[in-house]
């Protein structure tokens, strides 16, 4: 990634040094106090930076996924076994730490005088987890340092480090001013194999989306009705999709107005996109292959049609019905895997957001680059085929099959339906009306599909910008 740095370096400097305390400000634990109690070694804090040294290691060693680990039920017992505040503080660390781990691990190894010691793993996610609350966290550095070291003082495999612990975070504290932006801007925040992806795809836009990525999101609502007075009421603007977006919420969308009626859900701009494909929804029968959690179920319900909502998963499929509950909506479930759903007659419509690499949820989801590689976008790629292939035997006369992922990678998205079509020439893509999508028209691809990537959607105020990276696409017969 190149850095695009200004020639004139005191600029670069005060450009750059405006850059991380802004990178810090937005971070997800932005404001978060360490108010957490004591724990059952007598340390407060202790047990929350335990936790998120555990859970980083297990996501960037095992590939687990971060959602599961931070499920308030399901998760890992050294999550859900803390209080609120330590929650609240770990998937802050996580989150940041995930976002900026080139960074962060640029960061150390240039400051100690000789490589860490090989194996030395637990040591490395100790010292991650550390100097991502100095970096990018509002922890006062002297806190992060003393229960770092703590920390290694509890752990037999790190003890005989301590003191490097703490001579490495002390010297992070206080060279981040000046080391920190230079880093920001000329280290690519991902791994490689996902840095080489988006060079490939998107050469022009390489850096902007990398950036984007790297940065923490907004929140965006789907809402039912009148998207000018709910982004009033919240605080937020209204982007092209109709999406009310809020920048910097206040509290959990829980507590905002109008979650308790379902007057809206949260639901990613692009996101929000391939429901809205369909030429119309007023009395069709339309089913969404893979809906769960239902945002898009619920877009197409509230427009008006009979909707059935298929998952391969009881638990997503009560989570979808508890959200459809709450909005107010009812459509028909099925369990079932989308492959394996007969229907005689068909349907007017079929959806089919079809499970993939999510690397357009990067924003949301910083743990793909670690726990997905080049193997499972192929796999998927393969899946979603699969899936295609039989949605389109469900479609009746005259009907419209919509397919979308939320995958940045051509693979999962224009190669695989350019594919599908080659092997199926009776179907066409129906080019999607730019005129129905003032301000995104550059989403719309030459073939009339929607490619939307992060860096979309530019704003004055950067937290305002970007959206999901997203490939959707209307499929009819000739």
């Amino acid at each position: 990634m190149s850095g695009n740095r200004p020639s004139d370096s005191r600029h670069r400097g005060s450009q750059n040094r405006n850059r991380a305390k802004a990178s810090r400000a937005s971070s997800p634990g932005a404001g978060i106090k360490d108010q957490a109690k004591n724990t059952d070694d007598g340390k407060p804090g202790l047990a929350a930076r335990k936790a998120a040294a555990r859970l980083l290691a297990t996501v960037t060693e095992s590939g687990a996924s971060l959602d599961g680990l931070l499920d308030p039920t399901g998760g890992n017992p050294a999550f859900t076994g803390l209080g609120p505040q330590d929650r609240l503080l770990v998937r802050a660390i996580l989150l940041s730490a995930l976002r900026h781990l080139r960074v962060i691990d640029a960061f150390i190894d240039e400051l100690v005088t000789s490589p860490l010691p090989e194996g030395a793993k637990a040591l490395r996610q100790l010292l991650r987890v550390g100097a991502t609350q100095i970096l990018f966290l509002d922890v006062p550095d002297r806190a992060a340092v003393d229960l770092a070291v703590s920390l290694a003082d509890s752990d037999p495999r790190n003890r005989r480090f301590a003191g490097l612990v703490n001579a490495l975070l002390r010297r992070i504290g206080r060279e981040k001013e000046s080391r920190l932006p230079e880093l920001l801007a000329t280290t690519p925040p991902f791994p490689d194999w996902f840095v080489s992806r988006i060079q490939d795809a998107y050469p022009e836009h390489t850096d902007p989306i990398l950036r984007m990525l790297a940065a923490p999101p907004a929140i965006d609502l789907t809402v039912k009705s009148d998207p000018d007075g709910w982004a009033e009421r919240l605080g937020g603007i209204v982007l092209p999709t109709g999406t009310v977006r809020i920048a910097r919420p206040q509290g959990p969308v829980t507590a905002f107005e109008g979650f308790e009626e379902g007057a809206w859900w949260v639901q990613d701009a692009a996101a929000s996109i391939p429901a809205q494909l369909f030429s119309t929804l007023e009395g069709r029968e339309i089913v969404d292959l893979c809906a769960a959690p239902g945002g898009k179920t619920a877009q197409l319900a509230h427009g008006g049609a009979r909707v059935t909502a298929c998952d391969q998963s009881a638990n997503r499929l009560e989570r979808l019905k508890a959200n459809l509950a709450r909005l107010g909506l009812d459509v028909a479930t099925q369990l079932t895997r989308a492959q394996d759903l007969i229907a005689p007659e068909g349907f007017d419509g079929v959806l089919v957001d079809a499970p993939c690499s999510s690397t357009g949820t990067v924003r949301r989801h910083p743990d793909i680059p670690y726990t997905k590689g080049p193997d499972d976008i192929v796999r998927l790629a393969r899946v979603q085929r699969a899936l295609l292939d039989h949605a389109a035997g469900l479609v009746r006369p005259g009907g419209e099959l919509v397919f979308s992922n939320c995958s940045l990678d051509p693979l999962e998205g224009e190669m695989m339906v350019e594919g599908f079509l080659a092997d199926h020439p009776a179907w066409e893509i129906k080019p999607v009306e730019a005129g129905r999508w003032p301000g995104l028209e550059t989403a719309i691809t030459d073939m009339g599909e929607i490619r939307t990537h992060p860096a979309m959607l530019a704003h004055e105020d950067p937290a305002q910008a970007g959206l999901d990276g997203f490939y959707a696409v209307i499929l009819t017969r000739r």
